[in-house]
């Protein structure tokens, strides 16, 4: 009875008429973010980070989930039309999708994925109520030195389940920690790696390092790239699948849910892993893997229900344990704590209205993404046609905007640039910014918890693996570790990436 009582709270909070706005705000954003290439969710919730200053908490954090999700509707609407991803969690969608619309099933293959999807989003928003209770209730037992090794797991896996090069991976991350250190020491007071300027005496603020790495160099990326004027079909064709479609389309739906779900919670996981893998899952089942590349609707059911339900899954760490599992989700911790609230298992019981109201708002949102994507699929496509030199002086303008606004300091605009600068270094390394991200949220956390977990223990190292929870988490990281090394795991990971490169 506890469950229906707290989802009936967060249905209260969710369905009044302001975060009702900010959801549907939420969602056109994200899907519009999807459709058009050279965007993706970490860039534009990295910009519009500074305007959560403004608005309620509740609603500053359902418009940005909103964008998360909304993303992985609209990548799949031009993979189907046009064979081009707009968010990197589609990519496995073009592969049967696009198929599908060049035998003439365009409009059956955006139903099944916006069906599909709207299933797995449903799925998995229960999933959250029922699960992040009891979560959160594990996660009140945990001490400093419970939560550095959950930390140390959660960073180790977000490098071993994500994809790219893993020394590249590993350096980012160590990087990101290093920067997080930057500022005044909580303990002593002192004033470290600031290199006399006054400026860096309160650490490098989190969002202008996010917008200069995922928004600037974004921008200096899809620049060099030649404006092309996407070849439109305009003939969708019947919206709803055939009998036989919908029964192959079915039990992937299912399966991709399911592995969505259980992947979405690892540190590393969410929509991109997901999707890769219920792709694999579904070949390996089918009686006619052949048909697979040439326009079967379970190589589209499945990754567009799983990456849907990956990405709603993500926020269970998130809101439980407040660990960040992803890049999006590091960003959703910065968003929290510009109102000065603390993710983890404190949220569900000192703001027990914004938790469930944005579990509410997940579902609420789902519903609207099937409307907006189904009817406007003509508005959406056509989108694409505008060139890219047009959009991005906004967006710089934009961007620049918000990051003044962060503390009126023009310092932060040259740090940004600054960032903007190696993150365009970056991605022709090819260095994924995600990890840097996820080091420079936890990085922070996990010194406060190190060194309080040996204040409490009066200088022993060894607390960290006499304490039975802590052991465990640190026996999982370095399982993984170990796990990752083994060549034919290693040769395997290279595979289940190919096709993202």
């Amino acid at each position: 009875m506890e469950l229906f009582d707290n989802l009936a709270l967060g249905l209260s909070v969710a369905f009044t008429l302001e975060n009702l706005l900010y959801c549907l705000l939420g969602c056109i954003l994200g899907t519009l973010i999807g459709v058009l290439p050279g965007l993706g969710p970490v860039p534009t919730i990295a910009m519009l980070l500074p305007i959560t200053y403004v608005l309620p908490p509740i609603a500053g954090l359902i418009m940005l989930a909103g964008i998360y999700y909304g993303a992985a509707y609209g990548g799949s609407t031009t993979a189907i039309l046009v064979a081009l991803p707009g968010e990197t969690a589609a990519v496995v969608t073009v592969l049967d999708g696009h198929q599908m619309a060049r035998n003439g099933r365009a409009g059956a293959a955006l139903a099944i994925a916006a069906l599909g999807s709207f299933f797995a989003g449903c799925v998995s928003t229960l999933m959250i109520a029922g699960f992040a209770p009891p979560l959160a209730e594990v996660a009140f037992k945990f001490g400093p030195a419970e939560y550095f090794s959950l930390m140390v797991l959660g960073l180790i896996g977000a490098v071993v389940l994500a994809s790219g090069s893993l020394p590249k991976a590993i350096c980012m991350i160590l990087l990101g920690l290093l920067l997080g250190m930057v500022g005044t020491d909580v303990n002593s007071g002192v004033a470290r790696y600031d290199f006399g300027i006054p400026e860096l005496q309160d650490g490098i603020d989190f969002a202008v390092v996010a917008m200069g790495v995922f928004g600037f160099s974004e921008i200096m990326t899809n620049l060099e790239l030649r404006d092309q004027r996407v070849e439109i079909d305009s003939k969708v064709g019947k919206l709803y699948p055939n009998k036989q479609e919908f029964k192959e389309a079915w039990p992937a739906v299912v399966r991709g849910t399911a592995i969505g779900c259980a992947l979405g919670i690892l540190p590393g996981g969410g929509a991109v892993l997901s999707s890769f893998a219920s792709y694999t899952v579904e070949k390996k089942v089918s009686k006619n893997p052949e048909r697979f590349g040439k326009g079967h609707p379970a190589g589209l059911a499945g990754p567009e229900s799983a990456n849907n339900a990956g990405s709603q899954a993500s926020f269970i760490p998130l809101l439980t344990l407040g660990i960040p599992g992803n890049a999006v989700m590091a960003l959703m911790v910065g968003a929290m704590t510009i109102h000065n609230i603390q993710p983890g298992p404190q949220v569900m019981s000192s703001h027990p209205e914004l938790f469930w109201g944005l579990v509410a708002s997940m579902w609420i949102g789902n519903m609207m993404l099937v409307v907006l994507n189904l009817p406007l699929i003509g508005l959406w496509v056509k989108l694409l046609t505008v060139p890219y030199r047009v959009l991005f002086p906004a967006i710089l303008v934009f961007c620049t905007i918000g990051v003044y606004s962060l503390n009126y300091n023009a310092f932060d605009i040259w740090v940004t640039a600054a960032f903007g600068a190696i993150g365009y270094l970056w991605a022709k390394l090819k260095c994924e910014g995600a990890p840097l991200l996820l080091g420079l949220v936890l990085g922070p956390m996990m010194e406060e918890n190190f060194r309080r977990a040996l204040l409490l223990s009066r200088g022993d190292y060894t607390t960290f693996v006499t304490r039975p929870l802590s052991l465990t988490l640190l026996a999982m990281a370095a399982f993984l570790v170990i796990l990752v090394a083994l060549p034919s795991v290693k040769k395997k990971r290279e595979e289940a990436f190919v096709d993202e490169g």
